[in-house]
């Protein structure tokens, strides 16, 4: 097998720094049994094959380099196997684990190892030591949260702390906002287990002359590096101390200061940031830190972000715990976006502002350190202004402002793209003003645009800037502005990256901050590690430079076909659709979290939605995944998607894989016959007509002993699973039956989907008795409308739209005289609010059935509706598409104001998501994700306690896991008014 090394670059800009490539890899030569012998040899997971390699082409950065191939090692000895195999063949290597890198470290045309699905173990944690031992894969937010049982923390927390890993940091030295309360992580780590590319397993840290005398003298490998270690340092220490930038986040180039006598010949602190090019991390043990258990947030408003900027210093005398900077960009940009509405008008005025956060053993404590500071700001000669946060629930808020930024700044509606590539520089905190300036106006001098926010507190800026890296003439302006960048940077004595490294996206740079000596130093140090430069090649030091191994780039073409929905928010275009994940992680999550419910039983990249839309953006380029719309890789990496949605609001930039996943489904599957689920409960719809009609017939082929098994094979439904029956009345039938208009009230007309209508009519009963409650004419359309959502999920959009046209004709009497149409299944309305106006954009009555949508509760709160009081607790398990596309706040709105406590187990979807969980292969999975939190929680809820759940398949998996039957809204409500019967 042949791999192709080194990727095409645009164009050189004249001068420093950009003669050609400093890394030419040639065509790398694979051996075909270097897959054969990981399969045989290693404990874990050995992937070859072209999907698994297209998840792990790409990182968060603006680079992409195809792997060799795959391995997911489950021991620390499948680690040091797979490194061997690797020698043995002479088939580089890169470590991997949230892959969340900004500057290309995660990606190379080498064997990736992943550590993040079974390395991730908390080792152990001593209290008393304040130290703690971790794998790589270890998440930060797990050690953290471990930690403060003993109110200890890890100090380092990037914004990604919550799927981040500690090897991931290690790698790149990373940071956070709590740095300038506790360091870097080169800071935090005490000692590392490390094994090299040649086989050689190492324990590291601090080292006395002594036990360095002794290990020199004991020869062989480990001797031999601790000799050139020493030859290093004592050559080169002068030069270190002279030309290390001593500012607080100095994260570029390798940890050389470490070797110096003042910081103890500290290997450990050397190996850390250097981006696994030198060796592996198998294990490391981590100083913890005091976590003061309260904090109160200050808020400082200024003219601008660099005033806000010249102010730094003075704020750092107060002592915060953490200080931010933002500037009026991102706010205009996350109101664009429509993030956190709410949150943004919690900001005092100004058009920069700076976040300082106030430690305590106590509230009162914290609270009073940031009075203190307010009052001494106050007397400044033109003070800011300010406003002191002492809720922990308003805090939270404008924390979410300041993590959202990234978010906030990428995709942004009417704006160009935005990308990383000089994301964190940093400079002394006392010239973050003047560097601000110099840096707007270089921003400016290439026409470019960029939000300037970040850990102010350290001298970092963070921002995604407007490159085109999509043409020649904005990949060389990429390319000039980079240049000019380093220079500035430089000029003010800082360091190019301040958290994220030097990967391939500003290594080329080094020289300029370090001189010519250092950089022989650099290099002397990786052979001293990785004799042969196998370890992540072309990366920090002899790097690929910028332009090169583009994602993008002046050969991007990406396939353009013709496609159902016409993806409005992304220039009509698929692809580009593709190109809103930015590799951040979100969806890598563990807990507490609303995406991606497959992945968190799983752990697998692609069951991630950064993993689909990576798989995704690879079938658009057509280079690699080469089959479009009949890709098989694609197609397995969005099978375990539960279109619930969650994407759409939880991930930064809004991916819909929901959608995506239609869209392929319906090319996929084209003159091709579906499995038997999209048939079965697909056209859900079709069935149903016949099933009402003669529900004992259907519940009889359903439910009898031997037949019910029989039909559930042949319609591919889990075993296990019992269908839901059907009613032998109607809520149609019922209604035409009973119904006594109400002359003058107010008209609606109930929605009779056809889940509620056909199996649980108590539920649109229920509604009808609330609304005539309140004084409202309900009226429904004469026939029951067909099922559009069902066959949509499954890709059968051109079936779907005919349906829904067909609802629209139906309705479009009642919606051109401003009647509201009130519904109780979630996905039915989420269909009419969400894929209507992308499927049919021009349809004016289906315009004004989108703005004529609501369900119950949502109704009850815009028509001021006061409910009926009941006391006591309730679970609530709001339906997928009730919290991702519609108002699901008004839900919880209804419940607290009816006098419940309301709890809310799990954020992500229950497992059942329409029919997913009832088809054979994914039964295990649905109940495993019901059983996260959801279904344990019904189950310990006392008799007394109410489950309400809106949507047809949360009640379903409710009943299924636990035997209890969850209410509706609607059935609660009605309860309540009956008072309680």
């Amino acid at each position: 097998m042949i791999v192709t090394g080194v990727g095409k670059g645009g164009d050189r800009v004249p001068g420093k720094g950009f003669s050609g490539p400093k890394f030419p890899v040639p065509d790398l030569q694979v051996p075909d049994a270097l897959e054969t012998d990981l399969g045989n040899e290693v404990d874990g997971e050995v992937r070859f094959d072209t999907g698994s390699r297209a998840l792990y082409a790409t990182d968060a950065s603006n680079y992409r380099q195809v792997p060799v191939g795959v391995v997911l090692p489950k021991t620390t000895a499948a680690v040091i196997k797979t490194i061997e195999i690797c020698h043995r063949h002479g088939v580089p290597i890169v470590s991997r684990g949230g892959g969340t890198g900004l500057c290309g470290q995660t990606c190379n045309t080498a064997v990736v190892i992943d550590h993040s699905k079974y390395l991730n173990n908390i080792l152990e944690i001593n209290f008393d030591a304040k130290t703690a031992r971790v794998q790589p894969g270890t998440i930060l937010d797990h050690l953290r949260d471990r930690a403060e049982e003993g109110h200890l923390t890890f100090g380092p927390d990037p914004a990604t702390h919550d799927h981040n890993t500690l090897g991931g940091m290690i790698g790149n030295n990373s940071c956070g906002i709590h740095s300038i309360m506790a360091g870097k992580t080169v800071d935090n780590i005490l000692e590392l287990d490390v094994v090299t590319y040649d086989g050689i397993r190492m324990r590291v840290g601090q080292t006395s002359e002594e036990e360095l005398n002794r290990l020199i003298a004991g020869g062989g490998r480990v001797g031999g590096i601790y000799k050139g270690l020493r030859e290093l340092r004592d050559q080169y220490a002068e030069l270190i101390r002279e030309r290390y930038p001593q500012i607080p986040r100095r994260i570029s180039g390798f940890n050389l200061d470490q070797l110096l006598p003042e910081n103890g010949f500290n290997v450990a602190g050397a190996l850390v940031g250097t981006e696994s090019t030198c060796v592996t991390v198998l294990e490391a043990k981590v100083r913890l830190v005091h976590s003061p258990p309260a904090r109160s947030l200050l808020l400082l408003g200024y003219p601008d972000v660099f005033t806000a900027g010249d102010h730094v210093p003075e704020i750092l005398a107060f002592g915060p715990v953490g200080l931010e900077g933002l500037d009026d960009l991102l706010i205009a940009f996350a109101k664009k976006k429509g993030l956190h509405p709410e949150n943004l008008t919690l900001l005092p005025e100004g058009n920069g502002w700076l976040l300082a956060e106030f430690g305590g053993e106590s509230k009162q404590e914290a609270d009073d350190k940031a009075r203190r500071a307010m009052d001494a700001i106050s007397r400044f000669s033109q003070p800011p202004s300010m406003k002191l946060f002492t809720d922990e629930q308003e805090e939270k808020k404008i924390w979410q402002i300041r993590e959202s930024g990234l978010g906030a700044t990428a995709n942004v509606p009417g704006m160009p793209l935005s990308w990383p590539g000089w994301e964190d520089a940093a400079v002394a905190p006392a010239q973050i003003g003047a560097y601000l300036r110099d840096f707007k106006a270089l921003l400016d001098a290439h026409g470019l645009i960029a939000s300037l926010y970040g850990h102010f507190g350290d001298g970092c800026i963070h921002c995604r800037i407007s490159f085109d890296l999509f043409s020649h003439d904005g990949v060389r302006n990429f390319m000039a502005f980079i240049d000019k960048a380093a220079d500035l940077v430089v000029k003010y004595g800082g360091s190019f990256s301040a958290e994220h490294g030097d990967g391939q996206s500003k290594a080329v740079f080094l020289d300029r901050m370090y001189g010519p000596e250092l950089m022989e130093a650099f290099r002397r140090f990786k052979s001293l590690w990785d004799p042969d430069w196998k370890m992540n090649p072309g990366k920090v030091v002899l790097p690929y430079i910028p332009d090169q191994n583009l994602r993008l780039g002046v050969e991007y073409n990406p396939w353009q076909p013709e496609t159902h929905f016409h993806f409005p928010d992304d220039e009509g275009s698929f692809s580009r659709a593709t190109l809103r994940c930015v590799g951040v992680g979100s969806c890598r999550r563990t807990h507490d979290t609303f995406m991606c419910p497959s992945f968190l039983v799983t752990r697998e990249e692609k069951h991630t939605t950064r993993g689909r839309a990576h798989a995704l953006f690879e079938m658009f380029r057509r280079d690699f995944l080469k089959d479009g719309w009949r890709s098989g890789e694609v197609r397995e990496a969005l099978d375990l998607c539960l279109s619930c949605k969650a994407c759409k609001v939880d991930c930064p930039v809004n991916v819909d894989m929901a959608t995506y996943r239609a869209e392929f489904l319906s090319h996929y599957y084209h003159h091709r016959l579906r499995p038997m689920p999209a048939y079965s409960m697909g056209l859900i719809g079709l069935w149903s007509r016949l099933g009402s009609f003669m529900p004992r017939l259907a519940n009889f082929m359903l439910h009898a002993p031997v037949l019910a098994n029989i039909s559930k094979m042949l319609a591919g439904i889990a075993p296990e699973r019992t269908l839901p029956k059907y009613s032998t009345e109607t809520f149609t039938e019922w209604y035409h039956r009973y119904h006594k208009p109400i002359e003058s009230g107010s008209r609606v007309l109930l929605y009779t989907d056809t889940f509620n209508d056909c199996f649980f009519p108590e539920t649109l009963k229920a509604a009808h008795e609330v609304l005539i409650h309140y004084g409202y004419e309900v009226e429904i359309l004469p026939q029951r409308p067909p099922a559009a959502r069902p066959p949509l999920d499954y890709g059968m959009i051109t079936y779907a739209k005919k349906q829904m046209m067909r609802i629209i004709d139906a309705l479009s009497a009642t919606v051109r005289q401003g009647i509201p149409v009130i519904i109780l299944e979630p996905s039915t309305a989420a269909l009419f609010r969400e894929e209507l106006p992308e499927l049919a954009p021009q349809h004016l009555d289906g315009q004004r059935l989108t703005r004529l949508t609501f369900l119950l509760s949502e109704f009850m709160e815009r028509e001021r509706l006061d409910p009926p009081k009941l006391s006591g607790r309730v679970i609530f398990q709001p339906h997928c598409h009730q919290k991702a596309v519609l108002d699901v706040n008004a839900g919880r709105s209804v419940l607290t104001k009816m006098g419940l406590i309301v709890e809310e187990p799990q954020k992500c979807c229950c497992g059942m998501a329409g029919s997913f969980g009832f088809e054979k292969d994914k039964f295990q999975l649905s109940m495993k994700i019901g059983e996260l939190a959801l279904l344990p929680a019904v189950r310990a809820a006392g008799e007394d306690s109410y489950v309400v759940a809106d949507g047809f398949s949360c009640r379903t998996q409710i009943l299924g896991g636990t035997g209890r039957q969850a209410m509706h809204t609607a059935e609660l409500l009605a309860y309540a008014l009956r008072g309680g019967h």
